[in-house]
């Protein structure tokens, strides 16, 4: 496995990236901490908006603040013409946003149950 950085950066981004969504009404937010189980990234976000025009819009903003607010240089982007599962690929946090029917259909949750699981919520105001 290669040295993706420091790790609590990692998750400072992976953070970060859940608020981004949770401000744009995203829900059931979950992180799960992939370091130790792939190599490709350190965490995968997993969120749903309610319809493909609501992913869309989380995508939207999620690609815009990562660039402009996070200095994120890269990010592929999968899905976002359909919007029922869209994927944002930041290297070291990859955002999966799907509608309830797709994330139900492809159940990540359980595919990658051996990752630490944490349900994002957002810091008290």
């Amino acid at each position: 496995m290669t040295n993706r950085g420091d790790p609590s950066d990692t998750r400072e981004l992976a953070l970060a990236a859940a608020a981004i969504a949770y401000d744009k009404k995203a829900e059931d937010i979950v992180l799960l901490d992939m370091r130790g189980v792939v190599d490709y990234t350190d965490h995968l976000i997993l969120c749903t908006g309610r319809t493909p025009r609501q992913t869309k819009a989380i995508s939207e903003e999620l690609r815009h603040r990562l660039k402009n607010d996070l200095q994120v240089a890269s990010c592929r982007v999968e899905g976002a013409k359909e919007g029922d599962w869209v994927l944002l690929d930041a290297v070291d946090v990859v955002i999966h946003i799907f509608t309830p029917e797709a994330r139900e259909f492809y159940r990540l949750e359980r595919l990658w149950r051996e990752a630490p699981r944490e349900q994002f919520a957002p810091a008290p105001a």
